[in-house]
């Protein structure tokens, strides 16, 4: 019941829409009790390992964990593989996981358009922990942080240059950065790159003033330091939650969610509108051979969406 839901809130069927939001409000009510955990990261960081080694520990303790995977879509077809379940075989069987792979589809911020509502879907379901995972790192991440509590940046060591992995704008709002892989060999490499995270984190300021994002080293693999992630998580939210920061971020959260919503709308109306649909492909066509410049052509879109639909 909980796929469907989440599948009903994924389409863009009009009387799916309306149905969605009717599922949505009676749900609310039973929203907002869990921990919302953003989980990205640079390719072949090995978040899938991660997430999967961290959902079974934290299943092990008595919770109960939704894992919102995010699969990149293809830009020629517009498809994607959502093999999530693969990549996370153990989590997928364990009876207090429930792990939804999901098409990012156009969406930037390594998320679907709709992973908000799915985090309450979940919630409303009785899930403890939400976990994110997104696409991967890109000044665009930043919407991952506007839907979750705690937003884990995960990182590689020994891959060259260890600040060009990462952009300032992921640097500013991350809670913590977490050196995967550091196992084996790469352990001392993995703490070198860590200090070289620590002294970037000491150039940017703080998104609270009652939290410093620690950096530490982890190995999803040998299921080190997972459990002190998962500590640190519990800290920053007891953390927030005393001086009411919390609350407050997920008000913000509902406020710009509320926005982009509006503006996920505005577009689906406006490229269904008659008058555009009737001078769309002309236009389209102007701006490929040169003829009109894309400002222009812009113009000639949204003038059309005013004319009455008759």
């Amino acid at each position: 019941m909980l796929s469907q839901v989440i599948t009903l809130l994924e389409s863009r069927r009009p009387d799916h829409a309306e149905l969605a939001a009717e599922v949505l409000a009676l749900l609310l009510a039973d929203t907002g009790g869990s921990t919302r955990v953003g989980i990205t990261g640079v390719p072949g960081v090995g978040k899938s390992t991660f997430i999967d080694q961290f959902g079974i520990n934290l299943c092990e303790t008595g919770l109960s964990v939704a894992v919102l995977a995010v699969d990149p879509s293809s830009q020629r077809s517009g498809g994607s593989i959502l093999g999530d379940k693969t990549r996370m075989s153990r989590l997928a069987f364990h009876p207090d996981a429930y792990i939804r792979p999901s098409p990012a589809g156009v969406t930037l911020g390594g998320v679907t358009r709709t992973t908000r509502e799915t985090i309450l879907v979940c919630e409303a379901a009785g899930f403890d922990v939400v976990l994110v995972e997104t696409v991967g790192v890109g000044q665009s991440e930043t919407i991952v942080a506007e839907m979750v509590d705690f937003f884990l940046v995960l990182m590689l060591a020994g891959a060259g240059d260890e600040l060009q992995g990462i952009k300032k704008g992921v640097l500013e709002i991350a809670d913590m950065i977490a050196v995967n892989k550091a196992d084996g060999d790469n352990v001392t490499k993995a703490a070198a790159a860590a200090s070289d995270y620590r002294h970037a984190l000491s150039l940017t300021q703080p998104m609270s003033p009652s939290w410093s994002p620690p950096v530490v080293t982890c190995s999803g693999a040998t299921n080190v330091g997972l459990d002190d992630i998962w500590t640190q998580v519990v800290v920053h939210r007891d953390k927030l939650t005393a001086t009411g920061e919390l609350d407050a971020r997920r008000q913000d959260q509902q406020v710009r969610w509320m926005w982009s919503m509006v503006d996920d709308r505005l577009v689906t109306a406006l490229r269904s509108h008659p008058a555009v649909q009737d001078i769309v492909g002309d236009v389209e066509a102007s701006v490929r051979s040169g003829v009109l410049a894309a400002s222009a052509a812009a113009e000639q879109l949204l003038a059309a969406s005013d004319s009455p639909t008759g």
